[in-house]
């Protein structure tokens, strides 16, 4: 019996340094670098999910550039997505404001096929770190997540590996 593959186009975006490379590379490599290079544009990453003895579902990953100067191209990066991972730093209050700016942009350029927006994720990434100006309140971030159309938020960390962080154990 032939099983059943997916592939499934998700988008990995936030501001400059929020850590983005970091947790394609722990997710999908199992690896840890304190040194990378900003991404330029976007880069891919595929992870290969086997969901079960029949399915199989291929995760395209698009790290999207966090520089503002690649924002008039997101339109093209974002096209045929079905979801998406929004980061911030927990340590850079900045990077936290900043999200609703690309849930904005991001909402603006792609939907599904129904219309609606693609589901969105928000990681507060670093959290080996400590927080700086962002409230570490799970009620608060949930009712912020609620409110500004987030399926849900995790906490997490590509450096730190623990139950606690969803690609530091995948």
């Amino acid at each position: 019996m032939a099983g059943t593959e997916h592939l499934f186009k998700v988008l990995v975006i936030g501001d400059l340094g929020v850590g983005k490379t970091s947790l394609i590379k722990r997710y999908v490599h199992q690896l840890f670098s304190q040194n990378y290079r900003a991404t330029i544009g976007v880069d891919f990453a595929l992870k290969v999910l086997h969901w079960d003895s029949s399915i199989l579902i291929r995760l395209q990953l698009w790290d999207i550039a966090g520089q503002e100067r690649f924002g008039n191209m997101t339109r093209i990066y974002y096209k045929e997505a079905v979801g998406a991972i929004i980061v911030f730093d927990i340590s850079r209050r900045s990077t936290f404001d900043a999200v609703l700016k690309w849930k904005s942009d991001m909402d603006k350029n792609v939907k599904l096929p129904d219309g609606k927006p693609i589901p969105a994720v928000l990681l507060a990434n670093k959290c080996d770190q400590q927080w700086d100006g962002v409230e570490n309140n799970k009620a608060m971030m949930d009712h912020y997540c609620r409110d500004n159309g987030f399926v849900a938020w995790f906490q997490t960390s590509a450096k730190v590996s623990d139950d606690k962080s969803p690609f530091g154990t995948l």
